[in-house]
């Protein structure tokens, strides 16, 4: 494997989430900020990594495995320090639905790819959507105080029940989209 700079990226991704559970639980002042600050370099290096394995035409199939990994352990980490810190019915719901959608869809792609019709499956555009809404919300959870008078926590929940409405729509259309081959009985 070839070390690219899109590959790097993602890996200094990976290995950001144990700093970012660590600083999350400092008892210091600054910590809303400084894990904010943390998740916005990640999110940053995903739309990053991605414009440069595309400039650069510097594509792996190392990266394409690994950037979608990143992106989900760091959501994942994510939503679970904040259920954590927010645990009520009303606040797993949303983070359960993203995380089963994650799950569903990781192994419908699996599946695909390993009948052939991986393509049946690509990213779509409401799938972009979530994950920007997703990582604004996130972002704003994870600062957790007022800023500039606007109520972060309480616009970071209606964020996350929106991204978990368009988990629900973009998980909708990727079964669609792998129903023919799902239905077919003729495919073990």
């Amino acid at each position: 494997m070839v070390w690219t700079i899109p590959n790097i990226l993602t890996m200094l991704r990976i290995m950001v989430i144990p700093v970012l559970v660590v600083v999350f639980y400092l008892p210091v002042h600054w910590a809303n900020e400084a894990t904010t600050a943390l998740f916005v370099v990640a999110a940053l290096t995903d739309w990053f990594d991605g414009y440069l394995a595309r400039r650069l035409e510097q594509h792996s199939s190392f990266g394409e495995f690994l950037d979608p990994v990143a992106d989900k352990l760091i959501v994942g980490v994510a939503l679970i320090m904040l259920v954590q810190d927010n645990p009520h019915w009303w606040f797993v719901i949303p983070a359960s639905i993203i995380v089963g959608r994650e799950i569903a869809i990781s192994a419908l792609r699996e599946w695909m790819a390993k009948i052939g019709e991986r393509a049946q499956v690509a990213v779509s555009v409401i799938g972009k959507i979530k994950t920007t809404v997703q990582m604004i919300a996130l972002l704003l959870l994870l600062y957790r105080d007022p800023l500039w008078g606007l109520p972060t926590h309480e616009a970071g929940i209606l964020l996350l029940y929106i991204a978990a409405a368009l988990t629900l729509w973009s998980m909708a259309i990727y079964v669609k989209a792998a129903w023919p081959v799902l239905a077919d009985s003729t495919r073990a």
